[in-house]
């Protein structure tokens, strides 16, 4: 993970809860901002695929990309919102998968 992320988005969870609270409904609306970003990333693949004939390519790759790190980006602030070691239940996950991964090969590791 890029050193980066935390913190970052630790200072944009802070700014959000003094601006906005912290009570259900803002935490509620931080999950639907990772569902926004998600729909735009899926918008900005259709625009590469050029699926909708009306509109045709409208995005690229690159595109897509910077969409995909706009849920990541929300997700870790949202994150924020139900632990306050986010860093830590993420690398567990991470883990998690790892073990899964490597059991799914043979490799017990």
């Amino acid at each position: 993970m890029s050193a980066v992320l935390w913190p970052l988005t630790g200072r944009i969870a802070a700014v959000l809860d003094t601006a906005n609270g912290t009570d259900g409904t803002e935490t509620a609306l931080r999950l639907l901002k990772v569902v926004e970003e998600a729909g735009e990333a899926s918008a900005a693949y259709i625009g590469v695929t050029g699926q909708n004939p009306r509109k045709g390519v409208t995005h690229n790759r690159h595109d897509v990309a910077q969409e995909l790190c706009d849920v990541i980006i929300a997700a870790a602030v949202a994150l924020h919102s139900f632990t306050t070691a986010p860093a830590a239940v993420l690398d567990a996950k991470l883990y998690a998968a790892a073990r899964r991964l490597n059991a799914q090969e043979g490799n017990p590791q």
